[in-house]
């Protein structure tokens, strides 16, 4: 592909975001709009093919480094075959490109297409395994089928792609156990399949700069002590087709803990600084069964869904009743927040209205639930479009607090407009030692959509790299490799 195309793809991404970034004046035509605009990336026909590399066969690479430094470039990859479980999610098992035991990969200018069960287009497995991927485009098509893969503590560093993902349960980029470090820069990446967020994070993960789109899964999922960064990034989410049954509720991002044993118990964060957010069903975020930090700075978000809700912290079918809320530390940097948030009798909120930060919205209009602070800096303000319930308020003296005809209860006493108010904001912690099955994760990019447990053991271990595995993080499995759960997808 010539400087020259590359350009005008550039081109085409900046006035995506520009566009994006004034998404909440925009009608949903716009935004389709803006989504069909963000199509002109990388294609397959922008790639010169000089080497093709096939395998079909189960638990196979097409590509395999292990231990040394190899480079790619103008190749194309085509895998088929299949496998099943965690010999495949955990240890790259029946990928096309697979690199592991500190090895370092290099790929260029490549095509890379999967069409089989769990066969994951590129994997970095392990401690010390490098993958670097630029100018490519990745196409996966059977379920289970992630776009890149990171596990056991491996890197990922990719820069320019196009990933479309149309199996079930196939996030375009995703880890699993043992976690690890992914960098994406720019780029195109979609996912249409039933539980395929473009995003599930048991790791470290950092996109900039890209757009992504998921149309019928959550835009992202954060399970455990785990972290997705946005920055300059265009998000749509339109989450409309239940994977399980552990939850009533759509969202654009998820944070979790499904206690399967795949990710740490420990405070998890979501960051978006810059660019856009847009929903077009249900919540913005819904935050369950562990505790979170929401860091949100300049973000353009827009909820399309007129009942849905700017954050849900509420416990849903994971973990142990009367401890599986959502804990969520809410910090807002010249940010405008427009939604309401509820927050049910196990969950906490702090809200943090900084540098000229706005909320239109209204907390727990039925009433006092779980223990909510907010906390108003100068020059932020809040106008409530319902009454609210809190539990603790700080705002200095002045206008912070525009109640637009509604009530606002602190602590049981109506609060009056213009009036000081000084609080304590509460601990926001995981519940340690919860328990919980993680049949039907919703949005999981690793769950069977049919159901299947796909344990260890089962099919060819051939694509099990030597060496120990990752160090598998505590949950309710005493260490060992959970089944596979399953799901309700035909809700």
């Amino acid at each position: 592909m010539t400087l020259k195309t590359r350009g005008k793809k550039y081109l085409a991404l900046g006035l995506a975001a520009l566009l994006m970034m004034s998404a909440a004046a925009c009608s949903q035509e716009a935004a389709e709009t803006v989504a069909e605009t963000a199509a002109d990336y990388l294609t397959k026909e922008d790639i010169t093919v000089n080497e093709t590399i096939e395998n079909s066969a189960d638990g196979e690479h097409a590509i395999e480094v292990s231990g040394e430094e190899a480079e790619y470039s103008n190749t194309g990859v085509t895998k088929t075959g299949d496998s099943d479980g965690d010999e495949a999610d955990f240890y790259g098992e029946n990928s096309a490109v697979f690199a592991t035991e500190k090895g370092t990969l290099t790929i260029k200018d490549s095509l890379i297409e999967t069409d089989g069960t769990h066969a994951n287009a590129v994997f970095s497995y392990g401690e010390g395994t490098v993958v670097n991927i630029a100018d490519s485009v990745i196409e996966t098509s059977g379920n289970c089928s992630g776009g890149l893969m990171t596990t056991g503590g491996g890197t990922m560093n990719a820069e320019n792609l196009t990933i479309n993902t149309s199996g079930n349960s196939s996030a375009a980029i995703r880890s699993d156990r043992g976690g690890g470090t992914v960098n994406v820069t720019r780029g195109y990446y979609k996912t249409t399949g039933t539980g395929s967020p473009v995003i599930y994070s048991t790791a470290d993960i950092t996109v900039s700069d890209a757009y992504m789109e998921s149309t019928a899964s959550q835009g992202v999922v954060v399970e455990g002590k785990n972290s997705v960064t946005l920055k300059n990034d265009t998000l749509i989410a339109d989450n409309n087709t239940k994977n399980g049954d552990k939850s009533d509720y759509y969202q654009a991002v998820m944070i979790y803990q499904s206690m399967s044993g795949d990710a740490a118990e420990g405070n998890s964060s979501f960051t978006a600084e810059g660019g856009s957010i847009t929903n077009r069903n249900g919540d913005i975020f819904f935050v369950n069964n562990t505790a979170t930090d929401i860091n949100l700075k300049g973000v353009s978000i827009t909820n399309e869904d007129e009942e849905g809700n700017f954050l849900r912290a509420e416990a849903a079918g994971w973990g142990n009743e009367g401890s599986n809320g959502g804990k969520v530390n809410l910090n807002a940097s010249a940010q405008t927040i427009k939604g309401n948030i509820i927050v049910d009798d196990v969950s906490v909120l702090n809200m943090y209205l900084k540098d000229k930060s706005s909320f239109t919205g209204a907390i727990n209009t039925d009433g006092q639930k779980g223990d909510v602070y907010v906390e108003i800096e100068d020059g932020s303000t809040w106008t409530l479009t319902a009454d609210s319930y809190v539990s603790g308020l700080t705002v200095s003296k002045g206008s912070a607090i525009d109640l637009n005809g509604h009530k606002l209860y602190v602590d049981g006493k109506e609060y009056t407009e213009g009036s000081a108010s000084e609080g304590t904001a509460f601990e926001v912690k995981t519940e340690s030692g919860g328990s919980g099955t993680p049949d039907g994760m919703p949005g999981d990019g690793q769950t069977p959509p049919d159901g299947g447990q796909g344990g260890p053991g089962s099919g060819d271990n051939s694509g099990k790299p030597s060496g120990n595995p990752p160090e598998k993080p505590s949950g309710d499995n005493g260490g060992e490799p959970p089944e596979k759960p399953g799901s309700d997808s035909a809700a």
